[in-house]
Order: structure tokens, then sequence, then C-alpha cells
């Protein structure tokens, strides 16, 4: 008897561990109990192309990669400012949005259809808040371009200027970005290795740094008729509007050491009140161009470096006519980062109101230059040293 109880003991205990097993598996199951967090835990937002921020910014670090890290909640949008009231200029160059193969009303559906984006998909973005920071990797074709196009109504919200890319096209060609709003991010839209690409008519604001950034050798783009304002809300004096290439002190950390050769990129017909320079050239970027754009340099600041509305520290652009006011010093400049750069250079047609800034309107401090005397200037005069050709 003692051992006919005993083994009924025995396998009793069996039975109750088995359920007790097979009850926390399916809690575990339906609740999630990994010590480990999923990517919806490390980030609530969408992401296109089936990966976080973070393992982006593995492949592309951030310039305040560590800093960032630490930051991990969404910051719900708050207005600072209002857009500068300049209408946008519109005129040649500028592209229509083909009927739509998709519409997406969600964040959600915005990332699934980027991530399933091929060559002749067009996105149209319904109006409404997009939360989340979107990835494009897929290349279109110069026959069959790929478009995303919203009314400014259509809002990609990046949930917070102290982190991440709100539109980062990554290694991909013949991309369109039309029309929509890219706000609350500590980037705009960051652009790496990406070529034949239009980003136009875009309302670009309430950014932590730069609006647009065409970077690690980003070339023959355009970026056309854009709004552009209450950058640097992050810091100050990262806030440029749109900066081409990268600095030679960053070129270990985003080109790979190599000089960054973002080179032919077209910057025109933007309205652009910044905290850093408008349009930053940097050293390694050669043969692009700046016509027609509008600059607002009222809000300049948090550097003494930030003091021109743009600063050419590459080689053979045409600078020609754009209309600039408020400065704290001068319209224009060039400098000589590296041996050979910031040289080459043609500054014609503009139109520089200094505001008795005490500058000049083009400071070209690194020589073999050439300004036309057909630049217009009030409050100041057109050149430090030499004279207009």
């Amino acid at each position: 008897m003692r051992l006919d109880i005993d083994r009924k003991t025995l396998v009793g205990m069996l039975a109750g561990a088995v359920i007790t097993v097979i009850i926390v598996v399916l809690v575990r199951g339906i609740f999630g109990g990994s010590s480990e967090p999923s990517m919806q835990v490390e980030d609530i937002h969408p992401q296109s192309g089936g990966t976080t921020d973070s393992s982006q910014t593995s492949q592309v670090p951030q310039e305040s990669q560590v800093e960032d890290q630490e930051e991990d909640d969404v910051e719900p949008f708050v207005a600072l400012q209002q857009p500068p009231a300049i209408p946008v200029p519109t005129g040649e160059g500028t592209i229509d949005c083909p009927e739509a193969t998709v519409t997406v009303t969600d964040a959600a559906g915005l990332a699934e259809a980027i991530e399933a984006a091929e060559p002749g998909t067009v996105i149209k973005l319904e109006p409404g808040v997009y939360a989340g920071r979107f990835v494009a990797t897929v290349p279109g074709t110069e026959s069959d371009p790929i478009f995303v196009c919203g009314s400014p109504e259509a809002i990609i919200d990046g949930g917070g200027v102290k982190k991440g890319y709100a539109f980062h096209l990554n290694e991909v060609s013949h991309w369109r970005l039309i029309g929509f709003t890219v706000r609350n991010s500590q980037k705009g839209v960051m652009a790496d290795k990406t070529s034949h690409t239009i980003i136009q008519g875009l309302t670009v604001h309430h950014i932590g740094d730069e609006a647009i950034h065409l970077r690690n050798f980003s070339s023959d783009n355009i970026v056309q008729y854009n709004m552009i304002y209450a950058t640097g809300l992050r810091r100050e004096k990262f806030g440029e509007g749109v900066y081409l290439g990268t600095a030679e002190s960053n070129w270990a950390t985003f080109s790979g050491g190599q000089m960054d050769r973002s080179d032919r990129n077209l910057v025109r017909g933007n309205v652009i009140r910044a905290t850093a320079e408008a349009i930053d050239i940097k050293e390694g970027t050669s043969d692009g161009r700046v016509v027609g754009n509008i600059f607002d340099g009222s809000v300049l600041g948090g550097s003494k470096h930030n003091d021109s509305w743009v600063d050419v520290k590459g080689n053979g652009y045409v600078i020609e006519a754009n209309t600039g006011s408020n400065t704290n010093a001068d319209g224009f400049q060039t400098h000589k980062i590296v041996d050979g750069w910031g040289t080459g250079n043609v500054f014609r047609a503009n139109i520089i109101d200094l505001g008795n800034s005490g500058g000049y309107g083009v400071n070209d401090t690194v020589g073999g230059n050439t300004i036309a005397c057909d630049n217009k200037v009030t409050g100041g005069t057109l050149v430090k040293k030499g004279s207009c050709s």
C-alpha cells in the first residue's frame, strides 16, 4: 500500500509540474516575458526596412551618437516658431507627383509602403501625423523613380529633436520627396550615398540640428523650393538649413576616412531661416549650384562661426541670384579647411542686405574665387579686399 501511495504521489507531483510549465509558457507567449526588449519596446515608432533607429545608427553613426542613445522618450511636438512670412519661389525644374499606386493614412502603412517600394511606386500620404522615423533602402531608376508625395498637412513627426532622422534616404537613387512636412527630429531629411534624388516643396521645421543633409558621397541631387525654419533646437551651432558633405574632422566617422565627395548637388529656390548657415558647403565637395534661394539670418547664432548665410569650403560652386537679409556679419564667406579647397567658386547676381552688420557681402578669406560686380549690396560693401570683376 505504501508503495502504491508513493507512486500516486509521485505521479501527481509530476503532472502538477508539467501543468505549471505549460501555464508559464502560455502566459509568457501572450504577454511577453523576455528579459531582452523587443523592437516595439525599444522604439514605439514604425520602422521600414525591418530595422530600428539604433541599427541605422550602427550603419551610419550620428554625430551625437553617445548623447542621443541616452534619450529614449518620445517628445510631443510643441510649436516654438512660426514660418517666415516669405512665399516659397516656384520655377524651373518643378516636378509633379504622378497618380498614386498606394495611398497611406498612418505611420504603419507608410513604413510598409516604403519597405515594399519598387521602381515606379508612388506613395501618397493623406493628411495626418505620421509618427516615426522612416528609412528608404530600395533604389528607383531613371525611368521609374520612387515618389513619396503629400500636402503640408501630411506630417512626418520624428518624436523629438534629440534623436534620429525623420526621413533617411540610405544608399538609394532616383527618389522624389514632394510636398509634405517633416518636423520634431534631430535631423530632418538625411541622405547617405544617395544620388539623382529630388527633395521638393517640403516644409522642414522644429529640428534639433540641420534640416536637410546630403552626405557620404551623395551626388547629383536637387533640393528645391522647400520652406526651412526652426532648426538648431538641440544645438544652435549645428542648425544648418541645407548641409552638403561632411566636415574633414568627421570623415573617419561618416565617409570611411575618405574625403566626402558629395558633388554636383543643386540647391534652388528654398526659403531658409536657420540658426547656423542657411547653406553649409563642406570641404571635399565640388561643382554644385546654389541658385535663387531666400535667406533670413534673423536667428543666426549659437557659435562665433555662424556669421553668414552661406559658407563655401568646397570648390567650383556657382552661387547665383540668391537674396539675403539679416546677418550678424557677412552675407557669404569662403574658408580653407583643407589645402586646395574653398576656391574656384563664382558669386554673381546675389542681392545682399547686410543691415549695417559691419560685415561684407562676400568675405573671400581664401582667394581664387570670382566675385562679380553684379552682386547688389545694401548696408555695407561687397568685398573686404580687392575688387569685384
